[in-house]
């Protein structure tokens, strides 16, 4: 049985997180049996390469291997393409022609997009991989073949069973083996070293010097969702390769050619999966806001620092500087406060790294009242109210922008304004 490293090597697979090698370990395993196998993922993942894993270490090897997208074939047209027909069988069916599952007979079909299948032609692949058996558009006659087949999908067929899009058998009979092939926010690992060979790809093929990034585009890469996957990052890397003028990539370039790059992509909530889900939509949203307020804070300060060339002493030595004439302190040493009034007016020496002495004047604290320490209300129920209320106030009442702001329900904010009496 081949090893991970040598598909990886023939393939051209670049990566080594553990998702990805757990696929690939799936994929080598099933190859040498006929069970079906259906492989899940995003759009742009490669779930094709994966199918010609399969049948490139198949006994079906030698034979023919052909990819069909389901979803760009026309309904009226996807029998005839699928099973083949007889001439006169409809307008336009001047001769006899074969289906694709009899001229691949003996070798592997890759239906890709097999959610977007017709329930008809449903019907007819589930008696194939039952029975082997199908009838052409137009005959009563019926052929036999030998096909395995590997279907993948970027949707939830399980969605699309329970509302009656897909048939539940097929759905099991397909899933024999299950495939899950890793998006690239599943792989960020991955990322750069899938850059660099796009970029080194195109640097050879358009003669251009190779394009590099420097650490804070690498780091907005790396942090970026990918939508497209795989097919998204070969193109950014490849209009790189051509337009970019600087051949060193820097963040503020990147931004040109994917806008929305430094935009988070917090997890989205649904509707779907009861009441209960419901009831943490606007604890979630809160929890996020808050998030995003901190790391702007945190910006803010390392704006400040940088701009205006603050010296940021070093913690750690502070904390271990005494007062004068206290070189041991004891064990029941008193509270800050009283701590903090009996040192008011002394004046600590800092050693620097000049080995000049810099003195902190405490004198002005005395020009400020004494702080009051006031603890902030935690209470989840608080927090949530005042959101709602907020957010009715932004939108001037209306209940419907203000739910969508929220990443709620109207029905839910309408129950939610009762509870708080808003």
């Amino acid at each position: 049985m081949a090893n991970i490293q040598s598909v990886k090597q023939r393939y051209g697979i670049i990566g080594s997180s553990e998702m990805l090698d757990h696929a690939l370990s799936t994929a080598i395993r099933v190859a040498g049996t006929e069970l079906s196998v259906l492989i899940t993922g995003e759009s742009g993942v490669g779930k094709e390469v994966f199918s010609k894993v399969i049948h490139s270490l198949s006994p079906r090897k030698h034979n023919n291997f052909i990819a069909i997208n389901c979803g760009a074939i026309p309904g009226g047209t996807i029998n005839s393409e699928l099973f083949g027909h007889e001439k006169g069988a409809f307008t336009g069916a001047n001769s006899d022609r074969k289906g694709y599952f009899e001229t691949v007979d003996g070798g592997t079909i890759f239906l890709d997009e097999v959610g977007e299948m017709p329930l008809d032609t449903q019907s007819f692949l589930l008696r194939i991989l039952e029975s082997g058996e199908f009838i052409r558009v137009g005959s009563s006659t019926i052929v036999k073949t030998d096909v395995r087949v590997v279907a993948a999908t970027n949707v939830d067929l399980l969605k699309k069973v329970r509302k009656g899009k897909f048939r539940e058998d097929l759905y099991y009979r397909l899933n024999t083996v299950p495939i899950k092939v890793p998006s690239l926010k599943e792989r960020r690992e991955d990322i750069f070293l899938l850059f660099r060979k796009f970029a080194s790809d195109f640097a050879e093929k358009y003669r251009t010097p190779l394009i590099q990034l420097d650490q804070h585009a690498r780091l907005l890469i790396e942090s970026y969702a990918w939508p497209g996957n795989i097919r998204e990052l070969k193109n950014i890397a490849e209009q790189l390769s051509v337009m970019a003028e600087d051949r060193l990539i820097t963040a503020e370039s990147l931004t040109k050619y994917i806008p929305n790059i430094r935009n988070r992509n917090l997890p989205a909530i649904t509707s779907e999966g009861g009441e209960d889900l419901k009831e943490r939509e606007i604890l979630y949203k809160l929890l996020f806001e808050m998030k995003h307020d901190l790391n702007d804070l945190k910006s803010l300060v390392f704006e400040l620092i940088n701009n205006n060339d603050l010296n940021v002493p070093d913690v750690s030595r502070l904390r271990q500087l005494k007062a004068p004439d206290s070189p041991t302190r004891p064990t029941n040493r008193p509270s800050f406060s009283e701590d903090y009034q009996e040192h008011a007016d002394t004046e600590y020496p800092i050693e620097t790294p000049g080995n000049q002495a810099i003195i902190i004047d405490r004198s002005y604290d005395k020009s400020y009242d004494r702080m009051e320490v006031v603890e902030e209300n935690l209470s989840i129920e608080n927090m949530e109210k005042d959101l709602i209320s907020k957010a009715l106030k932004k939108h001037k009442g209306r209940r419907k922008d203000a739910a969508d702001e929220l990443g709620i329900s109207e029905r839910t904010l309408y129950r939610k304004i009762k509870q708080y009496e808003l």
